[in-house]
């Protein structure tokens, strides 16, 4: 009989605020932060200080893991939040009801920069395949692909009413693209480092670039007039003097600025208002600088200029001093020539205590503070300072929620409902239901811990040696005791709950039993242990385990081997050797019958208790072992390791039954509920997950042809176009390619599209067979296809069609062979009758003719379904059009009416605001306009009052 198990699925994760991988972004109200959290996007709000919302993946996403990893953020005008990931995918996210609108797929590389335009409907990406994607958001599909940076895109902005592109990457250049012509139009070469970050300043006066050479560049900006010529900014209209050939010339170079700090620049960033400009390094500084404005850059290149002329009149003597005159009062008139030392001035330094992974300035700017500015620290945290005009202060922090380094130990109370984690300097009690941090405890560096029996205090071990008994109802730490003259590497509860066992790496393992006392001076009584006895080893101790009967302990040592004692006396038992590195983690079964120790030599041994022989030696992990633990009264037990992987196995049959993914690092712990329900682990990238036994059974079977399948799937996706497709060329400058990318949900799609075709097309035939044997007198009665849903066959094919994602539309029609390409033509005409369904097939005709358009010009029988298209399909959309402008039209008339009713939500204050003007301004003339009758009155009346003469 074939044996059933459940299934243990991804249920929660927590403790991570923020990853250094990916920047953070303020939303549009200022009011949250976005922050991502390895796979997750966690909405932040700024004043609670609390996660409002997470944004993250269907657990029923293809990838898993690392894969899956958030590496770029940002937010657009209206609601929606657009997020990079390190496989290339971006998703849109509605973030008011937090759902994932679209997934656009189209780089192979990891997304590494993503900007919306000003109105929020175009979105560019760019990776680390060197790409650089320009998405319709509103059409949820990709416009084109631009190619000719060498490496990594870093940056990039939109430029010129967002019909330009800039672009950085770390080959050094930026470059310029014209996106309606749909190539590069300028490369802009002197950085000698990688390009990290560039910005534009609201007006789009300037564009600053950061990189690892000691300073930061300037260019100023030249804006297209309806001529096609090129002005150098917004206020100049004067463009005579410009050459012909600075037609392309977009960016032209206009200084350079010493930073102070010699790490290379990960962040340049302009606050809203244009007032003031961040420049975040890859260290712990922030060098924030004054953008003056027009009038006072103006008064400091006067005063340099005067500066200049005093200090030439000093060494030259009074000729030198009348030559300087001339030619420095020419350009020191009424209109200085202004340098970029003029406008950028160093306001101030921000020192953080940690290294600095993003920047964000918050678009509201407070009456008390000129800016206020997020960072996200390395060390999981998220702090938000104040920018004054003289200083800058620190206004909060989000650091509760998660450990500042890597989780080291997790231990679950005895009842399941709470969780303690140890980490290099706390202790936190978290919930691990919920995933709220309960409490937070200073302690030294935590490598194991333990609850004792009642739940009401807990004992953790450290790295110094010391043992602190911790009261979880107070959140205190009560006691420290020196237990051992190196680390406690291990500990362990007695089967009977009176007290524990630990181990050292001073070659000991003491036993010791817990008391209650009461200090002098202190009314209540709190928990403490005394050493009762100890056990000398010949080498470092790195576990201990006691077996659930009370009658073993084992211990694993440093020179790869476990020993085995009896508990009671202390004498030698048995001692399990074959590892050829040391154990790192054991554990044993319920019923004492087995050991199971995980090793760095990657592997898992299962011993057998009564008589210590190997049962299996599994290759378990692709690093070492790091946490091993039995289901409670089962021989299934779980491994975690350093290859990010939590695995699921069973002792009797030695067979793998589940491989569970979603750490983006080394696994460090592991935690076993009591009931099986539930496992906790830990890791070096600061989540802790939590993992559920479901209700769904799954056979080994099963889950070996799983895998199987997703190793060919890879294969496919990978080593395939690796090893036997021809190689990709280098692209030639400013190449465009189309957005999409070929995955397995294309191809699925082609798939489907194809059989539906091949099945209307059989049930075609047979409707045409049921009509001849009718006109000849057989009748029978004709029953359709079953599989057709009772869907006609042009419905049954349009069904198919509409089911592909409108981003993967693209590269499905692509893979379709040019007959069936022509079989779907066929159908076109009769489903643009359809009005919902004109955008669709307007855009799958386009796509079809653009693909086979060689083939269908050669092909005599598709030029009349052609023709016919070029006549029905133009006249169907713009009937489509004419619609929606109908509707909006009406819809926009409704609105007025309502608002000229009351006044209800539907008024635009903007409206509001120009009428209250307009009214002011016309009382404001009515005034003018009676003084000025006024003052022409009295003027007529002196002339004729004080004549005396003619």
């Amino acid at each position: 009989m074939v044996k059933a198990y459940l299934r243990y699925e991804p249920a929660a994760s927590f403790g991570v605020i923020v990853s250094g991988e990916s920047n953070i972004a303020y939303d549009s109200s200022g009011k949250h932060l976005l922050a991502a959290a390895l796979e997750k996007i966690g909405i932040w709000h700024v004043r609670q200080g609390l996660c409002t919302k997470t944004l993250a993946p269907l657990p029923s996403s293809n990838s898993k893991g690392p894969s899956l990893a958030v590496t770029s953020v940002a937010s657009s005008s209206s609601s929606q939040i657009a997020s990079g990931y390190a496989e290339g995918s971006i998703r849109i996210w509605d973030s008011d009801k937090g759902i994932c609108e679209t997934t656009l797929n189209g780089h192979k590389g990891a997304v590494t920069a993503l900007r919306y335009n000003k109105l929020g409907s175009l979105l560019a990406s760019g990776s680390k395949d060197n790409d650089i994607i320009l998405w319709d958001v509103v059409g949820e599909t990709g416009l084109f692909r631009l190619r000719g940076h060498r490496d990594q895109v870093t940056d990039l902005v939109f430029l010129d009413s967002d019909k330009k592109l800039v672009t950085a990457s770390k080959d050094k250049f930026l470059r310029v693209w014209d996106l309606d012509t749909q190539h590069c139009m300028q490369i802009i070469s002197g950085h000698h480092t990688e390009i990290w970050s560039i910005d534009i300043d609201p007006e789009e006066r300037f564009l600053v670039t950061g990189s690892a050479d000691p300073e930061l560049r300037f260019y100023a900006i030249k804006h297209e007039l309806a001529d096609g010529q090129l002005i150098a900014n917004k206020n100049e209209t004067d463009v005579k003097d410009l050459p012909a050939e600075n037609k392309w010339e977009v960016l032209k170079s206009f200084g350079e600025i010493q930073r102070q700090s010699k790490d290379r620049v990960a962040t340049v960033r302009f606050n809203k208002s244009g007032n003031l400009l961040a420049c975040q390094v890859a260290g712990k500084t922030v060098e924030i600088f004054r953008v003056l404005d027009e009038s006072e850059s103006k008064h400091k290149a006067k005063r340099r200029i005067s500066r200049k002329k005093e200090k030439k009149s000093a060494k030259e003597g009074l000729e030198a001093t009348e030559k300087g005159e001339t030619n420095i009062g020419a350009e020191g008139g009424s209109n200085p020539v202004v340098t970029v030392l003029d406008i950028f001035k160093l306001h101030q330094t921000l020192r953080a205590g940690k290294k600095i992974s993003s920047i964000s300035f918050s678009p509201v700017t407070s009456k008390n503070s000129l800016a206020t500015l997020a960072l996200s620290l390395n060390n999981n945290l998220l702090e938000f300072h104040a920018i004054e005009s003289n200083s800058t202060s620190k206004l909060s922090a989000i650091e509760l929620q998660g450990h500042r380094a890597d989780v080291r130990s997790v231990t679950l109370s005895s009842d399941n409902t709470l969780l303690m984690s140890t980490s290099h300097s706390a202790i936190k009690i978290w919930n691990p239901t919920t995933g709220s941090c309960l409490r937070t405890i200073d302690s030294g560096y935590g490598l194991c811990g333990l609850f004792v029996p009642g739940n009401k205090y807990a004992v953790v071990g450290t790295k110094g040696g010391t043992l602190e008994f911790i009261d979880v109802r107070s959140g205190t730490c009560v006691e420290v005791v020196e237990a051992h003259g190196g680390s406690v590497q291990s500990i362990a509860l007695t089967p009977d709950g009176t007290g524990f066992l630990t181990g050292s790496a001073d070659h000991d393992i003491k036993f010791w039993e817990f008391q209650m006392v009461q200090k002098s001076g202190e009314g209540s009584k709190h928990l403490t242990a005394s050493p009762t006895s100890s056990l000398k080893m010949n080498d470092d101790v790195l576990v201990v385990a006691a077996s659930p009967d009370g009658k073993f302990i084992a211990v694993a040592l440093l020179d790869s081997t476990v020993k085995v004692f009896y508990m009671d006396s202390l004498k030698f038992f048995l001692s399990l050797y074959g590892h050829k590195l040391p154990v790192l983690c054991m554990d044993i079964s319920s019923d004492g019958d087995l050991l199971v120790s995980g090793s760095a030599d990657k592997n898992v041994k299962i011993w057998g208790l009564d008589f210590g022989d190997c049962h299996k030696s599994l290759f378990a992990h692709a690093d070492s072992v790091m946490g091993v633990k039995f289901v409670r009264n089962t021989h299934y037990f779980f491994t975690v390791g350093k290859d990010r992987l939590v695995k699921y196995w069973d002792a009797d049959k030695f067979e793998l039954l589940l491989t569970l993914e979603g750490h983006h690092a080394e696994v460090w712990c592991l935690a076993m509920s009591n009931r099986g329900d539930f496992i906790v682990t830990g890791s070096h990238d600061r989540s802790i997950r939590r993992w559920d036994r479901t209700d769904e059974p799954f056979f080994i079977e099963e889950e070996k042809e799983k895998r199987l399948e997703e190793m060919f799937e890879s294969d496919i996706d990978n080593a395939f176009e690796n090893k036997y497709g021809s190689k990709e060329e280098i692209p030639e400058e400013g190449a465009v390619a189309l957005a999409g990318k070929k995955t397995q949900e294309t191809l699925t799609a082609t798939d489907s599209i194809i059989e539906a075709l091949d099945t209307a097309d059989a049930e075609l035939k047979r409707i045409a067979e049921h009509e001849e044997d009718k006109s000849k007198g057989r009748v029978s009665e004709f029953r359709s296809n079953v599989l057709m849903l009772g869907l006609s066959p042009s419905d049954y094919v349009l069904r198919a069609l509409s089911s592909v994602h409108t981003n993967d539309l693209e590269q499905t029609l692509m893979a379709l062979p040019f007959s069936d390409a022509l079989d779907l033509l066929s159908y076109l005409e009769s489903w643009a009758s359809a009005i919902d369904k004109v955008e669709l097939v307007g855009r799958v005709a386009v796509l079809l003719v653009q693909l086979h358009h060689h083939q269908l010009v050669s092909t005599v029988s598709a030029r009349p379904l052609i023709t016919r298209l070029g006549d029905v399909l133009p006249a169907k959309a713009k009937g489509c059009k004419d619609i929606m402008g109908y509707n909006l039209a009406g819809m926009d008339h409704s609105t007025q009416l309502v608002s000229l009713r009351s006044d209800a939500v539907f008024r635009d204050e903007k409206t509001k605001l120009l009428e209250i003007r307009s009214h002011n301004a016309k009382r404001t003339e009515e005034r003018a306009d009676t003084k000025q009758e006024k003052k022409r009155k009295k003027k007529q009346k002196k002339p004729n009052g004080g004549h005396v003469w003619s």
